[in-house]
């Protein structure tokens, strides 16, 4: 198992936005995570990524504690060094690139494996070439993001997660910043990396594609998990009202 969630809490203020969430992982995996806008699919990639702090519960990844509830019913987190280490298990690719706009292609995908994991540039720089040619992009690596599509920014951010060697990534409705017509050119790369059994977790909108790649799809509501399972029951036959009223607005 790569990643276990368990009994997730967080709130903003007054404002519960998960509600006692379990989930896990396992390699190879693909999970996609679907609900209305405001259901907490968002803050929940960004509790597994550790860019929010869980309220309470625990989190861990390849079977090492990076969060757990101590006895006050808070969560607390383990030492910074071990945390930094565990973020090199994942990456993330989120909605708006963020990129950085004064770097060339290449050196977007370079800079992390370069400088945080300290991998020789000669190393780096013909893995980051190879990953270019794998997101369609030959010949791009001098260019900046504003030259770009946004189709091609997002497969440069998603080649960028990848050099980093990830065991999981997150995606963070990859496609909603994007025009229908370059949304294919991208979920077509995720759809690549769900045949080589990279191990990913996919917040989307594209019902039709969380069908075709997942092996389980979750859908959340109201900041709990309503229903998970395989792709063809949660969507061919949903138990659930709630998902039954919400997949009525896309057509199957």
């Amino acid at each position: 198992m790569i990643l276990e969630m368990s009994n997730i809490k967080k709130s903003f203020g007054c404002n519960e936005v998960l509600k006692d969430i379990s989930l896990h992982v396992d390699k190879g995996e693909v999970v996609s995570v679907i609900g209305p806008s405001g259901s907490g699919k968002s803050t929940l990639l960004r509790c597994a990524t550790f860019l929010e702090q869980i309220d309470s519960g625990t989190i861990s990844y390849m079977g090492k504690s990076a969060a757990v509830t101590d006895e006050s019913g808070k969560a607390v987190y383990v030492h910074h060094k071990e945390l930094t280490e565990m973020k090199s298990y994942f990456g993330l690719v989120f909605q708006q690139f963020h990129l950085f706009p004064h770097y060339s292609v290449l050196k977007n995908i370079m800079d992390a494996p370069i400088k945080v994991q300290k991998r020789p540039k000669d190393e780096v720089h013909k893995e980051a070439l190879e990953l270019l040619d794998k997101m369609g992009l030959t010949g791009r690596g001098d260019a900046y993001p504003c030259e770009l599509s946004g189709g091609q920014q997002q497969r440069v951010a998603i080649a960028r997660a990848l050099a980093l060697n990830p065991e999981i990534l997150f995606f963070d409705e990859p496609t909603s910043a994007l025009d229908p017509e370059l949304t294919g050119e991208v979920l077509k790369v995720i759809k690549q990396l769900a045949e080589e059994k990279m191990t990913m977790v996919v917040v989307t909108h594209e019902m039709p594609f969380a069908r075709a790649v997942s092996n389980r799809v979750i859908f959340m509501d109201g900041g709990v998990i309503v229903e998970q399972g395989d792709p063809e029951e949660v969507f061919g036959d949903p138990k659930q009202e709630r998902t039954k009223l919400f997949l009525q607005n896309y057509q199957k």
